[in-house]
């Protein structure tokens, strides 16, 4: 990150209360600025951003329309600096533009992977029906075979059964029996 000096335009220290939670402890404008930004409001949410989460996975900078903040925590108090971004509108644009192309690469591969899968359920039918050939086999016995949920094996054998592929043998406890037709 380029860094101007001329971008800072202020400045806050936000605090940590046991009671009210984070409080913004003090501000400093650095400049005449037209940022009409009410830090009481966001001293929850900025507070959440820098100083919540998983240790070493914190930001260190957010990027909003038309400012940045980077914060500097110490103890339960975080300075943040506030600043406007200049030249990062080519840089979004850009960054656009790639973005849109691996959303366009992601929905490729998931319909490369849809077709996959619906390859993978026309073989496993298939591998069902030669199972079954000249066979009796419960369901149960089935999904196991196939390492299937014990719905995704009934919508297949629902499926193969209103195709007239398979067929309903014998009914034993819970278990349904089938054999190919």
């Amino acid at each position: 990150m380029n860094f101007n000096e001329n971008e800072l335009f202020g400045a806050a220290l936000i605090g940590f209360d046991l009671i009210d939670g984070p409080v913004v402890r003090w501000t400093k404008s650095l400049q005449s600025s037209k940022s009409s930004l009410n830090l009481d409001d966001f001293a929850m949410n900025f507070y959440l951003a820098f100083r919540g989460g998983n240790g070493g996975k914190k930001p260190r900078a957010i990027l909003y329309d038309d400012f940045y903040i980077v914060a500097f925590p110490k103890d339960l108090e975080l300075c943040c600096l506030f600043m406007k971004p200049q030249g990062v509108e080519q840089n979004i644009t850009q960054l656009n533009k790639i973005a849109s192309r691996m959303i366009t690469d992601m929905e490729t591969d998931e319909d490369c992977a849809d077709n996959n899968d619906e390859d993978e359920v026309e073989e496993t039918k298939r591998l069902i029906q030669n199972i079954l050939n000249d066979n009796e086999m419960s369901t149960p016995e089935l999904r196991k075979y196939f390492k299937l949920s014990n719905a995704q094996i009934w919508k297949l054998m629902s499926v193969l059964e209103n195709a007239q592929k398979v067929k309903r043998t014998k009914k034993q406890d819970r278990a349904v029996y089938w054999t190919s037709i």
